[in-house]
């Protein structure tokens, strides 16, 4: 609900007050956006304050370069369509498996803070349950020129950070500043990625808190919807190509349905974030540990148990069946 509108040269900016009590908002969790808990849509650029003078968001329209954009697109679109049956709470209940078409395209790349099943059942044969728990993501290993293609979008958003929203950017850069784990040059240690997915409200969690969170769009075709909107207050972002928001993603936030103009229509949103644990575990870690850490986790990847040719091309086959963009 807006209380207060005022212009700053091109900026609208608002000041806005809760239409959803907290104790509601709780209920609502884990549900789907609907339009009538939308009171106004912001179209334009735009500054959102809550009533007691704190950033919700920042918004600008047709800020990031067509030729980043595409590069980013082209490198990623492949990995960012496999599809995934494990997003928790955003896809609309606390169980993995949910909806009318469980697998949804999410992914993350860059660095991770968790190993993946395959990766713990040889730690546990390794006896080396004691590794770190930080990898790259098969994406950065098994893809390092498409990976790099996408740095120099992801530098657009991270200066952009820098500008709108500084103070919030200087104490995450600074703890990215503490691990070589990370971005090359950005505030950022992880990507995520996400194709036509409409999240239900939820609360951010695992990312800084002490950052804004952000978000970018890759559109394809024509499609209408998917604005990201904050119910509690009312708000809704209309985010399209070339834009770029910053929000603060520890308030209650979800996605309005996406509708489809043209059949294969893509919604690529991107989303770039500091992992917490991640930084916890490797702040202060050296560069060379990096390295060393990170040709152990890739040995991971081998089975050991395996030793007779035989069974090694059986592996070998069994492995190219699988998501060869997995994280």
């Amino acid at each position: 609900m807006i209380i207060k509108k005022e212009k700053k040269g091109d900026v609208s900016v608002y000041y806005v007050d809760k239409v959803i009590p907290d104790y509601k908002m709780h209920l609502l969790k884990n549900t789907y956006m609907k339009p009538s808990q939308i009171d106004f849509t912001i179209e334009s650029n735009a500054d959102v304050y809550t009533n007691d003078g704190i950033l919700l968001l920042r918004f600008r329209k047709n800020k990031l370069n067509k030729t980043k954009i595409d590069e980013f697109y082209d490198a990623v679109i492949d990995f960012a369509k496999q599809t995934t049956s494990n997003r928790g709470s955003t896809s609309g209940s606390k169980q993995k498996n949910v909806g009318d078409n469980p697998k949804i395209m999410t992914n993350i790349f860059g660095y991770f803070d968790r190993f993946s099943p395959s990766q713990k059942a040889v730690l546990t044969k390794r006896g080396m349950g004691d590794l770190l728990q930080v990898r790259q993501t098969r994406f950065n290993m098994d893809f390092p020129d498409n990976y790099k293609k996408t740095i120099p979008l992801i530098k657009e958003i991270d200066n952009y950070y820098a500008q709108l929203v500084p103070q919030q950017y200087k104490l995450q850069h600074k703890k990215a500043n503490q691990t070589p784990f990370k971005i090359s040059d950005t505030s950022f240690t992880t990507v995520t990625t996400n194709v036509n997915f409409r999240t239900t409200i939820h609360k951010d969690k695992g990312d800084d808190e002490e950052g804004f969170g952000n978000l970018a769009v890759i559109e394809r075709g024509e499609y209408e919807g998917g604005e990201t909107c904050f119910p509690q207050y009312g708000v809704a972002i209309n985010v399209r190509m070339g834009d770029v928001l910053f929000m603060n993603v520890h308030e209650w936030h979800g996605n309005l349905p996406i509708k489809k103009i043209d059949n294969d229509a893509i919604r690529l949103s991107i989303v770039c974030y500091l992992r917490h644990k991640l930084w916890e575990r490797t702040k202060h870690k050296t560069k060379k540990f990096m390295i060393e850490h990170n040709n152990i986790v890739r040995s991971l990847r081998q089975n050991p148990t395996k030793t007779k040719t035989t069974k090694n091309n059986k592996t070998k086959k069994n492995k190219s069946k699988k998501n060869k963009f997995s994280v």
